[in-house]
């Protein structure tokens, strides 16, 4: 009987063991030819760019995260890699890349006419080949993969979290609705967070994350939502979903901004809630 068990907690201890190894990628051990910076690939006969940004005390041998921030339309790579747009080395990757502290691989994407038309599928290729590429060459913690983005950016992270939600961990889409005729592609979990302005195309939004709520097996309810004018801004946890894959709402006082603050109807890289509610919700994940 002894043996028995042991056996058996034998095997589970090698399931443990194996599932631990294969969450790390390829890159992992090896010493790294990517580096820092703007770099170009080519996906369908078209060049493609994206900024990518390694820890500065990268340790080849450490799994890190990974997270894609994906610009709005019209924005670029470079608004997101910098912050510029809202405050520059304070908004970078949507405010996250300082609250990592070098612990996180990040990587803005750059899209064609700086939008996500996706046409033909190419920009789901694009990040396809962006994850193989990055993940090949650097320590990835492939179970650690996040999406963020802003306007046609939280589009690109909604749609992400339809078509791979077995490859990203989870996403967080910043006043960005649900991709259209692509309801139908999203039947499976992936821990979810959206942040909309009562003043935005908030049905949309709604929409969107009743959509995620129900494939996510939460527990349906009318989630409070600030007063206009109030100018501050309310956190729903969704009871009752599958394990590990929450879902989040907040809904704020206010339009169609990327970064805001309570108090305040403007964007603030400093004051905003957006980067510390996301960072939370994607370190509870390890």
């Amino acid at each position: 009987m002894f043996a028995r068990l042991f056996s058996v907690g034998a095997v589970f201890l090698l399931l443990s063991l194996i599932n631990n190894v294969t969450a790390n990628s390829a890159g992992c051990g090896k010493t790294p030819t990517l580096t820092s910076g703007t770099k170009t690939m080519t996906i369908s006969g078209k060049q493609r760019q994206y900024i990518l940004r390694v820890p500065d005390n990268y340790d080849k041998s450490k799994p890190y995260r990974l997270v894609f921030g994906f610009h709005w339309y019209g924005g670029t790579m470079t608004d997101v890699a910098s912050g510029q747009t809202v405050q520059r080395n304070v908004w970078d990757y949507y405010g996250l890349r300082r609250l990592a502290n070098e612990s996180t691989i990040f990587v803005a994407p750059q899209g064609l006419d700086n939008g996500w038309g996706n046409v033909n599928g190419d920009d789901d290729t694009f990040v396809d080949q962006l994850l193989k590429t990055i993940e090949s060459d650097l320590c990835v913690n492939e179970k650690l993969r996040f999406a963020a983005g802003f306007s046609y950016g939280g589009w690109m992270s909604h749609h992400l979290g339809c078509i791979r939600a077995s490859v990203f961990r989870a996403v967080a889409v910043y006043s960005g609705g649900s991709p259209s005729g692509l309801d139908t592609a999203c039947k499976d979990p992936i821990a979810y967070m959206m942040v909309f302005g009562v003043s935005d195309r908030i049905e949309g939004g709604r929409a969107a994350r009743d959509a995620r709520v129900k494939i996510n097996g939460c527990t349906a309810q009318n989630a409070p939502e600030p007063a206009r004018g109030s100018l501050t801004h309310v956190k729903t946890e969704y009871k009752g979903c599958k394990e590990g894959y929450p879902v989040t709402w907040i809904a704020f006082d206010g339009g169609h901004i990327a970064a805001p603050q309570d108090g305040k109807s403007s964007d603030s890289g400093t004051n905003s809630f957006s980067p510390g509610e996301t960072w939370k919700f994607f370190t509870q994940f390890t």
